[in-house]
């Protein structure tokens, strides 16, 4: 029985040395060779501050930014992962049928129309419900254009000048045919900071 011991051992050790040191170290060889930006987290530096990143969202709720999908992480959204808030990435798990749902789809309606209240669009499904990942950092292109009255008026600028600055940060499907198009509001509203500034 004991002699069973010594190869399960050195297997053992084997693999942890092979699974757990050098896989991990060449794939981050690699990534930071290969894609650096999207290996340190796609991060967002303007004047040597980190503002953001391109893969997280951010909340916006100032009338004059566009503003993202709603979090499924709570109060705290789009937080680094913080133990004592329960934040980081995750969903409701609520169902169609459940009130505390409807609340929430409802109450980001009446701050749509109370921040817009001239907008007569219907107002896109994906500015009133979360992604699977409470992280998303897109919004359809739909929900971009719907949008687009408000942040205008807000900022003194013409429609056209931010219809221009949505098509500009409008990125396509992945690949050419997998999902549909999509706007990243962080980097849509950096953009409208920089032409405000100008």
């Amino acid at each position: 029985m004991f002699s069973q011991f010594k190869p399960a051992i050195i297997l053992l050790a084997l693999l942890t040395i092979l699974t757990g040191v050098i896989y991990p170290l060449g794939v981050t060889g690699i990534a930071q060779v290969i894609f650096p930006h999207q290996a340190n987290g796609s991060l967002i530096i303007q004047n040597g501050q980190t503002v953001g990143s391109e893969l997280i969202g951010q909340t916006f709720d100032n009338p004059k930014y566009f503003w993202g999908r709603l979090s499924a992480t709570g109060t705290y959204s789009y937080n680094a992962f913080n133990a004592e808030n329960l934040t980081g990435s995750s969903g409701s798990n609520y169902g169609p049928l459940n009130p505390a749902l409807t609340d929430m789809v409802q109450a980001r309606i009446d701050a749509l129309k109370a921040a817009d209240p001239d907008n007569t669009l219907p107002i896109p499904g994906d500015l009133v419900t979360a992604s699977a990942s409470g992280l998303d950092p897109h919004i359809s292109v739909a929900a971009a254009l719907y949008q687009v009255a408000r942040v205008a008026r807000e900022r003194g600028l013409s429609e056209d000048q931010v219809r221009q600055l949505v098509d500009e940060y409008t990125e396509g499907r992945t690949w050419g045919f997998l999902g549909e198009a999509r706007v990243n509001v962080l980097l849509l509203n950096l953009a409208l900071d920089g032409v405000e500034s100008r």
